[in-house]
């Protein structure tokens, strides 16, 4: 028995609205869980963002003492470079370190000291901050070196607090996807349910299988794409509500909000996604109903 387009989609109109009561609070529940969904990845991915920026900042400070002359001064910046841990360096003369510290520094201790008094240093950007603590082993205690200093426990804290944020975003994720999914194909077992004796004369006539499941799959996609479509909108609001769209100045680096910044392709990637996943979700959940529980 063919089946076409017309039919389908009739049939899983007059579904819907027969069950109209049902239909909406299906959409609106498969769309606040999508949009939690869609939030949680927008979120991951802001957190992943945040992860980098951060990382790109994170630096180890090795002090050259003020005894050191340019060639054992220069010798210690060669290794810092050659280093398979650091990405770059940047070298700051006693001068430098002098001025710094008078912003830093008491007034009565300033005066005590001079600028001789004070080390050069290399602030140094590394390719993984975890690797914080072999540039400690490899320069401490080497000629010139005064000591090396670097944040190790504040580098543990911000990956073990990225690493679960990471992982509860996923966990949220995945288990509103499936609970979307079980959502979906109540949904439409009760459609079934209900329509029961009109499916078994369908059967009797010589209806094929595809053409029994089919409405019930259109009616699963409509919900679907319904539900996501009010999730993309609850995503976007996230995204301009907290100041995801933020452009990062000189202004706000320090702001959590403008380091998580993400741009537009990868909010519409998200979107898109979930798109994507409530139309998967809508037509698996009413596939696997049919098949479940009328074998047909």
């Amino acid at each position: 028995m063919p089946v076409s387009a017309g039919y389908v989609s009739k049939e899983a109109a007059t579904n819907l609205w027969r069950n109209r009561l049902m239909t909406v609070a299906a959409i609106l529940t498969v769309a606040v869980s999508l949009a939690l969904v869609g939030s949680s990845l927008l979120l991951k991915q802001g957190a992943s963002k945040a992860t980098v920026q951060w990382q790109n900042g994170v630096q180890a400070i090795v002090w050259v003492k003020p005894s050191a002359g340019a060639t054992l001064t220069t010798s210690i910046g060669t290794e810092l470079h050659q280093s398979p841990y650091i990405k770059s360096c940047i070298y700051r003369s006693q001068a430098y370190d002098y001025n710094e510290a008078k912003t830093l520094l008491p007034t009565d201790e300033l005066d005590a000291t001079s600028q001789s008094d004070y080390p050069s240093s290399y602030r140094c950007v590394l390719n993984d901050p975890s690797q914080a603590s072999q540039v400690y082993q490899q320069f401490t205690g080497k000629a010139g070196v005064a000591s090396v200093k670097y944040p190790g426990q504040q580098i543990k804290t911000m990956e073990s607090v990225i690493r679960i944020l990471q992982w509860v975003f996923l966990s949220v994720a995945v288990v509103l996807l499936l609970s979307a999914s079980v959502l979906i194909l109540n949904t439409i077992r009760m459609a079934i349910f209900a329509r029961r004796r009109e499916v078994s004369v369908m059967k009797l006539v010589g209806a094929t299988n595809w053409f029994i499941r089919l409405p019930f799959m259109a009616e699963g996609l409509i919900q679907g794409l319904a539900g996501a479509g009010v999730a993309v909108v609850v995503v976007l609001a996230l995204y301009f509500g907290i100041g995801l769209d933020t452009t990062k100045t000189a202004a706000n680096q320090g702001s959590i909000i403008a380091q998580m910044s993400l741009g537009g392709w990868e909010v519409a990637g998200t979107c898109i996604l979930v798109a994507v996943v409530g139309v998967v979700v809508g037509v698996v959940g009413s596939a696997f109903a049919v098949r479940r529980f009328l074998d047909v």
